[in-house]
């Protein structure tokens, strides 16, 4: 595909945009159009009063009258202008107040429709495009289109309708003339379409470009500890030096050509004003009939206005080009908005749900009040009988295969279980598929064949947010958020008192270093929680996991990045957590799994031993390869 297809704007887009705008102010918009309308029609009336005056002036030095007589003419005119004049300005503050607010309300609530269609898109989107890439939606995609919406539009606008005014009156008064300013203005069209064209697609190449940069330049920031450690910086320069290139070359372009086209115009303008002045000097001097609507010869009080409607008409059209570049890269913006709007939002067809349950005759009934039992509401279609399945915490895995694309598979027949109370661990060589199983236990991704059945129940048949309710989970890295240490605890479970709170830290062992904090459980953390060690982090997590308090945890290398000391602590603290739930630990540590109820050992995504720590070291397989040689590390 060329490059020049390949940054084009997509067909559709401008239809969508206004369809959308109308959608967010129904009544806004309309009224902002016709006041833009009136208001340009208004600026081309002058152009009618300079032709009246002219005519009154010349009138008056032909036949003689004085100045006393033909002054209250001339001022009655000027007083008319005025008006008009009072009435722009009066609709021109109307119009601007009302753009102000009817620009920064569309952006708004097109940045919360875009966030609210993130937040449902599935896990797969993210770990398949940069964050910067991302960002750069909000940011410089959003910034086009504000560019275009408050500006460009509105500009396009009143220069087409100033275009169409003049052009009427200028027929109106001679068409001779008018269609020597029209010969003009084809050819003021066919420089700006071939050079504006060329800078507009460099501006579209640009907005991509600018995107690129984001994602790069977010990514080495992320990793410059990695960078600075292995003597990286070298390369990450080529690798920033090469899409800045790109951006430098696509900007360059676009700027060059655009910065080309109007000095091109204005010499172009000048030359058409030149020609209409000739041409009326040349039908003054001959005497040749004037073709008009007016019927008025060709005399000073035509032609005068004439050169001021010409100068008037040519500044139009001249505006025009400018705002083609702001339209096409607000389109390419909003082109971007719309491939995230129309990214397909994570499926969900689960019906049944999660609810607080309270024991009637020996039965479980729903209720409406928080208790401490929850259970699955679970409607049977086909016999129409609801029936309540208490949450236990019960996973199973029949015959699982699994693959992110159909190319390669990850998980191959993968059989398992982990019951209420058990502490299942899997372990195994980095790819081995262990982080993939607890994905598909969230539903971050779906199954290619197989069951997964969550007490008793196929979990597809589960709503996802309820799935994901009864599950808690602690992440090899560490997301805190920007708020209070109380704040992040919390975020497990929002209508947590901080006395859950506090004991969701003590189970987990951080209220010790917590304490230690400046402010306690009230002290601000940054947004990565670069305040706090990387160890305190992690236990803030499993605090987090805590007081969501379910029945399911996953433990993904949750102790990968705390030290010895400190691991005691949270093992004994996920010791407590486990009592009574379902979990299931991914280590590298095989200390952290030696009192597990069953270790699950996985290679190339298949299951090729289990059992309990006793038992794999009885069998000397690979799990006592991969224990013995931990030991002769350590």
């Amino acid at each position: 595909m060329s490059e020049k297809k390949k940054n084009f704007v997509k067909p559709g887009v401008f239809k969508r945009l206004m369809k959308m705008l109308i959608t967010f102010y129904p009544v806004m918009l309309p009224t902002i159009i016709v006041l833009i309308i009136v208001n340009a029609v208004i600026s081309a009336i002058p152009s009618v009063f300079m032709q009246n005056v002219t005519a009154v002036i010349e009138n008056a030095l032909s036949t003689g009258t004085s100045w006393a007589e033909t002054q209250p003419k001339v001022m009655h005119l000027v007083i008319i202008l005025a008006c008009f004049y009072a009435v722009s300005l009066t609709v021109g503050i109307i119009y601007n107040q009302l753009m102000a607010f009817f620009t920064q309300g569309v952006l708004a609530k097109i940045r919360n429709k875009m966030f609210a269609h993130m937040e449902a898109l599935p896990i797969r989107y993210f770990d398949t495009h940069k964050r910067g890439d991302v960002m750069s939606y909000y940011t410089n995609d959003v910034e086009a289109m504000r560019q275009m919406i408050s500006q460009s539009f509105p500009q396009l606008l009143i220069s087409c309708v100033t275009i169409v005014s003049i052009l009427g009156i200028m027929m109106y008064y001679s068409i001779p003339l008018g269609l020597v300013i029209i010969f003009g203005a084809v050819w003021t069209v066919a420089i700006t379409k071939n050079v504006g064209g060329k800078s507009a697609h460099y501006f579209m190449a640009q907005q991509k470009a600018i995107g690129k940069t984001e994602g790069v330049v977010e990514e080495m920031i992320n990793g410059e500890k990695v960078i600075h450690v292995f003597n990286h910086e070298k390369e990450s320069e080529a690798e920033f030096d090469r899409v800045n290139e790109e951006h430098f070359e696509a900007a360059y372009q676009a700027n060059k050509y655009s910065n080309t086209l109007m000095p091109i115009l204005n010499n172009v303008n000048y030359i058409i004003y030149v020609l209409v002045a000739v041409a009326g000097g040349i039908f003054m001097q001959l005497n040749i009939p004037n073709i008009s609507i007016s019927g008025l010869p060709f005399s000073i009080a035509v032609v005068v206005p004439f050169l001021g409607m010409c100068r008037q008409f040519s500044g139009a059209i001249q505006q025009v080009s400018p705002q083609i570049n702001s339209v096409v890269m607000g389109l390419a913006g909003a082109g971007r908005v719309f491939d995230l709007l129309d990214e397909e939002t994570e499926q969900d067809d689960g019906y049944v749900e999660l609810v607080y349950a309270t024991e009637k005759n020996g039965k479980l009934e729903e209720s409406a009040e928080p208790t401490e039992q929850w259970a699955w509401k679970w409607p049977h279609r086909e016999s129409g009988i609801t029936e309540y399945v208490p949450l236990k915490g019960d996973v199973r895995f029949f015959d699982v295969d699994f693959s992110y694309n159909p190319d390669k598979v990850i998980l191959h027949n993968i059989t398992l279980y982990g019951e209420p109370g058990q502490k299942v661990a899997f372990v195994g060589a980095t790819g081995a598929g262990k982080t993939t199983i607890t994905n598909l236990i969230n539903r971050f991704y779906d199954i290619a064949d197989g069951k997964i059945r969550y007490d008793g129940i196929n979990i597809n048949k589960i709503k996802k947010s309820s799935l994901r309710r009864s599950l808690g989970i602690v992440l090899q890295d560490t997301v805190l958020f920007t708020g209070t240490v109380m704040d992040n605890i919390r975020y497990g479970r929002l209508t947590a008192s901080d006395e859950e709170c506090m004991a969701a830290a003590k189970l987990a062992g951080a209220d010790t270093f917590i304490r230690h904090l400046p402010k306690g459980y009230q002290t601000m953390l940054d947004g990565d929680g670069s305040n706090l060690s990387q160890g305190q982090c992690q236990l803030l997590a499993i605090s987090r996991a805590a007081v969501a308090d379910p029945p399911v945890m996953i433990m993904d290398e949750a102790t990968s990045s705390i030290d010895t000391r400190t691991e005691q602590i949270v093992q004994e603290g996920m010791d407590r957590l486990m009592n009574g739930r379902t979990v299931f630990v991914i280590a590298h540590r095989l200390s952290t799994v030696k009192n597990s109820n069953v270790i699950i050992v996985l290679d190339h995504g298949k299951i090729i031993e289990r059992g309990t720590h006793e038992q794999l070291i009885a069998q000397k397989g690979e799990y006592y390869q991969l224990y013995t040689g931990a030991f002769e590390l350590e």
